[in-house]
């Protein structure tokens, strides 16, 4: 049995000015030990769908139909006494700026021993031993020191520390980092990646990393899905995503990565904007931005395609390909 199992996931925000469908069929297994990757560009719909699965939604939005097993339990529905249960304990998230994660008002310490007092039974002491336990986990220097320090007074690159050290105190059998790296240079980023690699590795949980930076997937990810206008446009390995490209719109997040031999070369970038999610065209969302977008494309949604047994894309190309025998 799959950790979790997310199908036919729909979540909606309901404003002022109609429906924002954010997040739309959503549908993904993640296994134990592996770490998945949902990559795509800002409000393509990554954040949501971490969000719904822990229930963490602003007022405004809704679960609107799907099912979020987690090992085999229904979490859709279940309420709010289960998900406190459910939170912290078996599926902890790190949030992108640790800067308006973290209180400004109490010092690292009491915020790490209350992540703790409240998901396990620990006492104070308990709580403070476990705390500066963890951040010796995360190589933040020091510890003790820290901890009566507030978050002001650490770096960028610290206080991410001190984010994932508050997401593995309770040792989650799923950890959630919604774009962990974003605000830290590419010396700093590199340490937090080495960092939860080899965490996961001594623990064994499974990860969700969401970002738009495809270097961090390849580093670090076994499976990847690409997500445009609240969907899944592909999804399979790694290697079967950076190798064997089967969207249009994968193939062009992959364009417009900077290489090493590109000898000043200028970049190429997907063109057009966003979708507006208030008003989804009738046929592919991408359509209206991509170069190779036939009649179809524009009348049509793609269904899902198996490429092979570890990758699907939802792409006329690809059923345009298997007519031709290309």
């Amino acid at each position: 049995m799959a950790l979790l199992e997310v199908k036919d996931l729909h979540t909606s925000f309901f404003t002022d000015a109609g429906e924002v469908r954010a997040v739309n069929g959503v549908s993904f297994t993640l296994e134990r030990g592996k770490v998945l990757g949902i990559v795509g560009e800002s409000g393509s719909g990554k954040s949501v769908t971490a969000y719904s699965i822990m229930q963490i939604l602003a007022a405004a939005g809704k679960i609107v139909s799907g099912s979020i097993k987690l090992d085999g339990q229904e979490l859709v529905g279940a309420g709010e006494k289960v998900m406190k249960e459910v939170r912290g304990n078996r599926i902890s998230i790190i949030f992108q700026d640790p800067m308006t994660s973290l209180n400004p008002t109490y010092t690292i310490g009491q915020q790490l021993m209350e992540a703790i007092h409240l998901h396990t039974d620990r006492d104070k002491q308990q709580s403070w031993d476990r705390a500066v336990e963890m951040l010796r986990l995360v190589n933040v220097n020091d510890p003790e020191k820290r901890m009566k320090q507030y978050p002001h007074e650490l770096s960028g690159g610290m206080r991410q520390r001190v984010m994932i050290a508050m997401a593995l105190a309770c040792e989650p059998d799923i950890l959630i980092a919604d774009e962990p790296t974003t605000a830290l240079d590419v010396t700093i980023q590199a340490g937090i990646l080495e960092l939860m690699k080899d965490i996961q590795s001594k623990i064994g949980m499974a990860i969700i990393m969401i970002t738009h930076d495809l270097g961090v997937v390849a580093q670090l990810c076994d499976e990847v899905i690409v997500m445009y206008a609240g969907g899944i446009c592909e999804q399979g390995t790694a290697d079967e995503i950076f190798y064997n490209p089967c969207h249009e719109y994968t193939k062009g997040l992959l364009r417009s990565i900077p290489t090493a031999d590109d000898s000043g070369g200028r970049l190429e970038p997907i063109s057009g904007t966003p979708i507006d999610l208030l008003n989804m065209p009738k046929g592919c969302p991408f359509a209206p931005r991509c170069d190779n977008a036939m009649k179809i494309c524009m009348r049509e949604h793609c269904e899902k395609m198996t490429i092979n047994e570890n990758h699907s894309a939802s792409c006329w190309m690809n059923v345009r390909k298997a007519v031709k025998g290309e």
